[in-house]
């Protein structure tokens, strides 16, 4: 992705391309493109998250000493 965005605006952005596919505005011809950008982007989320929850770990560990 080109953009920078947060967790939360990048958990906002595919809960809207996933919203996609149920909408009016769905077009079978676009379900793949459409699909594939949904993945990168859930991706790219639990990327994020893994590398959240290691901080937390970390700062976990830390405060346990």
């Amino acid at each position: 992705m080109s953009e920078k965005l947060n967790l939360n605006q990048k958990i906002e952005k595919l809960d809207g391309e996933v919203e996609w596919f149920y909408s009016d505005e769905f077009k079978l011809e676009e379900a793949t493109t459409k699909y594939k950008e949904a993945i990168t982007l859930a991706k790219e989320i639990e990327k994020d998250l893994v590398e959240l929850k290691n901080e937390i770990e970390v700062l976990t560990e830390d405060f346990s000493k």
